[in-house]
């Protein structure tokens, strides 16, 4: 399971339906938050995603990125929680996040880290990782992509059974790219009964960001963008100046990157009540996209597509 849960979709001010910047991603039983703006906890409360968060990821140090991160933790406190939790965040916020941690209490119950994630590093998960690339605001900020390891292709049951293997050890040998010796001296090789290896999934999340080359470049063949999308068209000279993006631009990326689908997220009050307004727009150039509310839940699924299946969208 690969599912993301969006807590807060609005842009620096909230409004009556939508919270500040905040979305949980869920993969495999390991629970991380990306972005962490006020209000958070009561959003996670509110639609189910409890407080088993390991790992906190802050895009960049603007208030309704982060300001939720002392209420969160001196209710992770309260409700006993003794394992640790990782902040990281952009260099320039070490400071100001080790402050949010002591905001929360004289005595937290549980260990927290404060670790730097700067433009190209990457934190590892064994077979996924979370790499942070540069975007475009008007302070130091960084985006997020959760980037699986491709998968072994699938194995061919009905051709090894033909070729003579045993079900069993020797399945498992072939599957793992080591070639077997049967009984009669007969080679199988995993060609054979192993097809082509299959990309992992690969999520992209902006954080705020006016459209760029780095966005593009590593959302190729996303199977989800999460792009915000703060103005329209209209106010193309205004999101510019402020360091966003509207929802064509947003959709401009995704169809350059060749995405799967679209999400846009950190949406200006001012379409609160009327996100039609920049789903249309986003549309009219990339066709799967939705506009999120708070609450909404999707969730990726694998693709049977080979290694390099995708090309280019440009």
């Amino acid at each position: 399971m690969l599912r993301v849960t969006f807590l807060g979709t609005a842009s620096s001010r909230p409004t009556v339906r939508r919270n500040v910047s905040a979305l949980v991603v869920q993969r495999e039983g390991r629970c991380l938050l990306f972005d962490c703006g006020e209000g958070t906890q009561r959003q996670m409360m509110r639609y189910g995603v409890g407080f088993s968060v390991e790992e906190i990821f802050v895009t960049h140090m603007h208030a309704d990125h982060y300001l939720g991160i002392t209420g969160l933790l001196r209710t992770m406190s309260l409700q006993g929680r003794d394992r640790e939790l990782v902040v990281w965040g952009p260099p320039e916020g070490r400071e100001l996040l080790d402050h949010l941690v002591a905001l929360g209490g004289e005595r937290l119950d549980f260990p927290v880290h404060i670790r730097e994630l700067p433009p190209g590093e990457v934190v590892s998960y064994g077979d996924f990782r979370i790499e942070a690339f540069k975007t475009e605001h008007t302070r130091e900020s960084i985006g997020l992509a959760l980037i699986e390891k491709d998968r072994l292709g699938r194995f061919d049951v009905e051709t090894a059974r033909r070729l003579g293997v045993e079900e069993g050890p020797l399945y498992g040998r072939l599957h793992a790219g080591e070639p077997v010796q049967l009984a009669d001296g007969t080679t199988v090789t995993p060609e054979e009964v192993v097809g082509p290896r299959r990309s992992g999934r690969k999520l992209i999340y902006t954080g705020d960001t006016r459209p760029s080359d780095t966005t593009t470049r590593i959302s190729q063949s996303a199977d989800l963008l999460i792009h915000e999308a703060t103005f329209d068209e209209r106010e193309r000279a205004r999101a510019r100046e402020t360091g966003h993006s509207t929802a064509r631009q947003a959709a401009e990326v995704a169809r350059r990157a060749a995405a799967r689908r679209l999400v846009l997220t950190h949406l200006s009050a001012r379409y609160a009540d009327q996100p039609q307004v920049l789903l249309e727009e986003a549309q009219s150039v990339f066709p799967d996209c939705v506009v999120a509310k708070d609450g909404y839940v999707t969730e990726i699924a694998f693709s049977e597509e080979p290694v390099g299946g995708r090309g280019n969208g440009s």
